[in-house]
């Protein structure tokens, strides 16, 4: 399969499974979207906010996890074969190790970020957050790099994103999944 922005025709997690490794590829509804290469910037907050990440999940049965880590998404019991949406969120934390397999997760993680990168922001800010709310991602952020913001979307009592909130780099955030992780954003000025 060559390399392309978005391919039209539709695939499922056993065509997904079957591509070369030397391309990066999302499925969202089996449309095939190809991962752009990511920014030193976007790399240098996925690595500092994973290192954050991992500090915190020590010693506690959450999981986290970078990209690459596929994150399939099935509409109900399917086999994978069959399953046409996996995403690799930049990073993403599953509590439920039951979820948990040789090839990724399957199911909702808990918390799901993704940095945002010019080819893949309104992928990430609408066709994504539809899709988290959906399967039940229960806190998904959305980081600016460059505009220094955090768009922050929680799962309500419904089971839908309620309004996000919008924070600065300016302070420390913290998550509502996991109350006592707080983001320290102060690393971003050194970028």
């Amino acid at each position: 399969m060559s390399t392309a922005e978005k391919l039209e025709e539709r695939y499922t997690y056993a065509d997904y499974a079957r591509w070369s490794e030397n391309e990066s590829w999302e499925l969202i509804d089996g449309i095939a979207y190809a991962m752009a290469a990511p920014s030193r910037i976007h790399q240098e907050i996925v690595f500092e906010l994973g290192g954050q990440i991992r500090n915190y999940l020590q010693g506690k049965s959450c999981r986290g996890y970078v990209a690459p880590f596929d994150v399939r998404l099935p509409r109900q019991s399917e086999a994978d074969d069959k399953v046409d949406t996996v995403v690799q969120p930049d990073l993403t934390v599953i509590c439920d190790r039951s979820k948990l397999d040789d090839k990724g997760c399957r199911g909702a993680p808990d918390w799901i970020v993704e940095v945002l990168s010019p080819a893949t922001t309104l992928k990430d800010m609408h066709t994504k957050t539809r899709l988290y709310e959906q399967h039940g991602v229960r806190e998904y952020w959305i980081v600016h790099p460059t505009e220094r913001w955090v768009m922050v979307y929680t799962l309500d009592e419904t089971g839908k994103y309620s309004r996000p909130s919008v924070y600065g780099m300016d302070e420390p955030l913290a998550l509502q999944v996991l109350p006592d992780l707080s983001i320290d954003w102060a690393f971003v000025e050194q970028i």
